[in-house]
């Protein structure tokens, strides 16, 4: 669960009434992407003929190039979902996190759930003993990549949405 309950209106876009400009809405979208990005090979080890997450990186970037619609994007993220849900560890968070990107194309706070993946994902990919600092290094790794014109948008995100996010972004 990733989603709140009660929406931030600064996260809905301004076609749908909210305040996110298109703008931010792609500067959400490819940071996900860059996120999900940075895992991806945790995945790829384990099914390296499996290509769904890597397209749905690859149609997030897509879609804010306006190449490619948001439902094909939304849809391809589902696909990287599908590619999740048979395994487990490092490499079913990596799937995950790829799926949760591309679905920022439909909703911008899919963002969190990206960066929530993956940083569960660094964390399951640790040594024994190491999984908290790892899950640190992916926080701090994610928030070096903040665009500014965000950046304080998704900090506060953060802390509002921390709880249900695994609690991964303390």
């Amino acid at each position: 669960m990733i989603l709140p309950a009660v929406r931030d209106p600064r996260l809905i876009t301004v076609q749908r009434g909210g305040l996110l400009s298109d703008d931010d809405h792609r500067s959400l979208a490819l940071w996900a992407a860059e996120c999900a990005e940075h895992v991806l090979p945790l995945f790829e080890t384990v099914e390296p003929a499996d290509c769904r997450p890597r397209e749905a990186i690859e149609a997030t970037r897509a879609w804010v190039r306006g190449e490619l619609a948001m439902m094909a994007t939304r849809a391809l993220g589902g696909h990287a979902m599908g590619a999740a849900r048979p395994l487990d560890g490092c490499s079913r968070f990596a799937a995950y996190a790829a799926g949760q990107a591309a679905c920022v194309a439909h909703v911008p706070e899919h963002d969190l759930g990206a960066a929530a993946y993956a940083i569960k994902a660094a964390r399951a990919a640790a040594p024994a003993g190491r999984e908290m600092s790892a899950g640190r290094e992916e926080l701090e790794w994610q928030r070096d990549r903040l665009p500014n014109s965000v950046r304080q948008l998704v900090l506060e995100d953060q802390r509002r949405r921390n709880s249900i996010c695994w609690s991964v972004f303390d």
